[in-house]
């Protein structure tokens, strides 16, 4: 088992440990005692083991993408899980085992290319299975095929003391629950997922798009949320304010991405939007062939490398005036990286959740992904994400986990029953914290999780 001690590491092979991994380049000031760099189940074993010698907490790294650096505490070891890769696939089954640091994009190319299948990871092509499968998963065509993790059929985890537990609908119920939208307040380490896959929709996978400027924001939005409800339900629908490049003009973007067995049905799908969208159009395709792969690759170039992050989000609640409430947040971007999103999420959203941690959702989600590149803009930046979430908040029912910083802002992140039950688990399986958990303001949060209440009622 390979660690980097920050008492005898040099100070570049410490920051490449405790850092390196890290996708957001606005660093954080914690720094654990030591990194273990797993490359088995065996190796996470005998980490958790270590922490509880060392009587310090264990904090678990999978794909390094958390906006808010989760993985990095104080006074931790850190188990990073980026060199413990495993995938098996039942392609009769429709049957995936994959490790947490396995990205959607790494199992997506062995399933599409290998299998003709697909699993709905996330969108950004570098997220881990494990923090985006903890927090429910919000991937390709949500609305309609519903959160990833209910094609979690069990998880392998090992407990706060230690011990390697198969957990399903049938075994370790409690953390089986609990692993379908803990997010990272599970209180074990998952050494592997049991998915259960999708045919990949070869001839069938297009896309529409429609650029509009942003001076038919509210005509174009309007639209988007008239059809959204009763559109084709293989087809994923967003809505999105960005600059196109750095020399243009803030546009509002509407992309449909359809997920058909052929292209016939797929161009049916699309026609309700093709027939009904405004005039006025800067750009636009219809029934374009596509690929999860060029999706990727689109999702790359929006959320670049080496790139400083500020993200935040909320559930609005379905009744309220969409337009006007988010028309700051997709009319002012403060960066030419920036972008807000807007994710349609009925039906899925209208329909009863199976029995797991996961239990917050509304039919419209809201991202503020504020993007730049110097430490100079970091004030402007972070204040224009405050001040926007501040007006948006009182409009929302939650927050989705994901894209979510404990340390800034209060929400409430599951139903309030659900809520109490995990925290329960959570105290039951570590009663000492010996997981890190929730990362709130002060990194005390300890056993106790967090409050899930709305900031502005507290």
């Amino acid at each position: 088992m390979q660690i980097t001690w920050r008492g005898s590491a040099t100070d570049a092979e410490y920051e490449h440990a405790r850092v390196g991994r890290v996708f957001n380049q606005r660093r954080p000031k914690r720094f654990p005692l030591a990194v273990v760099h797993a490359t088995c189940e065996n190796d996470i074993v005998e980490a958790v083991k270590l922490a509880a010698e060392r009587n310090c907490r264990v904090a678990v790294r999978s794909g390094g993408h958390s906006w808010a650096a989760w993985s990095v505490r104080d006074n931790s070891i850190l188990i990073d899980l980026g060199n413990y890769k495993e995938l098996e696939v039942d392609a009769p089954k429709k049957m995936a085992k994959a490790s947490p640091s396995m990205t959607g994009r790494e199992l997506n190319l062995v399933l599409v290319d290998k299998h003709h299948l697909m699993f709905p990871g996330g969108h950004c092509p570098d997220v881990g299975l494990g923090g985006f499968l903890l927090q429910g998963g919000m991937g390709w065509n949500c609305r309609n095929w519903g959160w990833a993790c209910e094609r979690v059929e069990a998880v392998d985890v090992v407990t706060a003391k230690g011990e390697l537990l198969h957990c399903n609908s049938q075994q370790n119920q409690e953390l089986y629950w609990a692993a379908r939208g803990a997010g990272p307040g599970f209180p074990g380490v998952v050494t592997k997922f049991h998915l259960r896959l999708n045919s990949y929709p070869t001839d069938g996978f297009r896309s529409s798009g429609y650029v509009y400027p942003i001076s038919m924001y509210r005509e174009a939005f309007q639209w988007v949320l008239d059809i959204t409800p009763t559109f084709d339900q293989d087809t994923e629908i967003a809505a999105v304010a960005h600059y196109p490049n750095e020399n243009s003009e803030m546009v509002f973007f509407v992309l449909f991405v359809t997920m058909k067995d052929n292209a016939h049905d797929s161009e049916k799908a699309l026609r309700k939007a093709q027939n009904s969208r405004p005039v006025g159009t800067i750009e636009e395709w219809f029934c374009q062939e596509d690929s999860l792969e060029r999706q990727y690759t689109n999702q790359a170039d929006k959320n670049p490398d080496n790139h400083r992050y500020c993200t935040d989000n909320a559930y609005l609640k379905n009744d309220a005036d969409v337009p006007a409430v988010l028309e700051e947040a997709f009319t002012t971007l403060p960066h030419k990286k920036a972008f807000s999103l807007w994710y349609g999420m009925n039906p899925c959203s209208q329909r009863k959740l199976p029995d797991m941690a996961l239990s917050m959702q509304s039919d419209h989600y809201f991202a503020l992904y504020t993007v730049w590149e110097e430490e100079k803009d970091d004030p402007r930046c972070l204040e224009w994400v405050r001040n926007v979430m501040a007006r948006v908040e009182k409009h929302s029912v939650g927050a989705y986990l994901g894209d979510s910083d404990f340390q800034t802002r209060k929400s409430k992140y599951w139903a309030n029953e659900n809520a109490m039950r995990l925290m329960e688990i959570r105290r039951k399986w570590d009663p000492q914290g010996r997981i890190c958990g929730y990362l709130d303001q002060g990194d005390a949060s300890g056993t106790k999780g967090l409050d899930n209440a709305h900031q502005w009622t507290m």
